[in-house]
């Protein structure tokens, strides 16, 4: 079935692309609708793909034009780990996938901050010591090919931890992933309690739907959460974050981009 051109959208958004779907199912899809991918670097692809392998799709998408992003792998880590060990492992799969910086020249690289409080809370600023050093040595990175470190929310009920890293990173390479289908199903909370405070490092947003109970990742539109109200307070705060569409479903793709060209929302950034 032919699809509407949404080129008016997606050469002012990025959409969530893990790398293997990428490579495999939606390469050309992607070249067609003029999408630029955020690559998603979960799983064993820093380990089992080649640079060369990188280096070919990176050259296509520049090719045509595409900018993209990166998301580093977040399942499994633990950047402020207590345990040398863990930590240890942790950095040197995100330094993986920061050396891919130089390959695809991304607009940033999304990661997990990865705090609980119902577990790192206990042993707070020995957390904070470790993933200081761990976000200090990826910004350093970052910022020597200009690019953006963002820090998503995920489990974090609050902003608080964000708000202490990214204030003693004290960067302008570091800056705040705004994560809309985490806020209402783990966080719980709207997103007044996260900005204006988190405002002055507001970078990215990562934008999908839900009703509150599952991290469905659902075309915009098709949930609860209130975009407008968001858009026009950035409009009011005359914020330009970067913004990257997550469905999970190529439907939801579809449905995104028919919201985004039917509201608007994106002429107000």
């Amino acid at each position: 079935m032919s699809r509407p051109k949404y080129q008016h959208i997606t050469s002012r958004c990025f959409v969530n692309a893990p790398w293997y779907d990428l490579k495999e199912r939606y390469l050309d899809l992607f070249l067609a609708h003029r999408i630029r991918p955020e690559i998603g670097l979960e799983g064993l692809c820093l380990y089992r793909e080649s640079r060369e392998e990188f280096s070919k799709i990176a050259r296509i998408l520049q090719e045509n034009s595409l900018d993209c992003t990166l998301h580093a792998p977040f399942f499994d880590l633990a950047p402020g780990a207590l345990d040398p060990e863990i930590l240890e492992a942790s950095r040197n799969k995100l330094h993986k996938a920061f050396s891919l910086i130089e390959i695809f020249h991304p607009r940033s690289v999304v990661c997990h901050l990865n705090y609980e409080q119902n577990k790192q809370g206990y042993k707070e600023k020995e957390w904070r010591t470790a993933a200081l050093t761990t976000w200090q040595e990826l910004t350093e990175i970052a910022a020597a090919s200009g690019t953006l470190l963002m820090l998503e929310n995920t489990y974090e009920k609050s902003p608080d931890a964000h708000e202490a890293i990214l204030s003693t990173l004290n960067s302008p390479h570091a800056r705040f992933c705004l994560d809309v289908g985490h806020l209402m199903t783990f966080a719980k909370t709207d997103w007044q309690k996260w900005l204006p405070r988190l405002s002055p490092w507001l970078g990215q947003l990562h934008l999908h739907d839900n009703n509150g109970e599952r991290d469905e990742h659902l075309g915009l539109g098709l949930g609860s959460f209130d975009f407008k109200g968001l858009f026009n307070f950035l409009a009011t705060q005359k914020l330009h974050p970067l913004v990257t569409l997550e469905p999970h479903s190529e439907e939801d793709l579809w449905q995104a981009l028919e919201y985004l060209d039917r509201t608007a929302l994106l002429d107000l950034l």
